[in-house]
């Protein structure tokens, strides 16, 4: 590991990595477990950002963040699981319909904008006038 960026961490961290074996990076294999927790946080994430917040743009993004966390998913399961090329299509196929549904779900936002002049998911009882 580089000395500057030792001098920039904690003895606790430093001690962490080096308990761990995280500097040998010939030895350090990314397998299945390591893609599979990158998509669990990344779906808690899309979970927390869709219950918590009140914004129709943060709820969308939060959804995304779901959505990106099935794909990292796919094309692990794709590359670890011997499904040839099956996990890399069904990732594709959800990039367009993630980008079918932010275009569709502006789309509605703006009209909401429109009409109440705010986008709070929470205030928003009726959509019919």
């Amino acid at each position: 590991m580089p000395e500057f960026i030792t001098n920039l961490l904690p003895d606790v961290v430093l001690q962490y990595i080096q308990d761990w074996g995280l500097l040998d990076i010939g030895a350090q294999h990314i397998g299945l477990p390591h893609f599979l927790i990158v998509g669990a946080i990344l779906f808690a994430l899309g979970v927390f950002a869709i219950i918590t917040r009140k914004n129709a743009i943060m709820v969308l993004m939060g959804l995304e963040l779901i959505l990106n966390a099935a794909n990292i998913n796919f094309v692990a399961f794709s590359r670890f699981g011997g499904m040839n090329y099956d996990g890399q299509i069904a990732a594709i196929f959800v990039i367009v319909l993630a980008a079918a549904e932010v275009a569709v779900a502006l789309a509605i936002i703006l009209n909401i904008y429109q009409t109440y002049k705010h986008i709070n998911v929470d205030e928003i009882v009726e959509l019919k006038k």
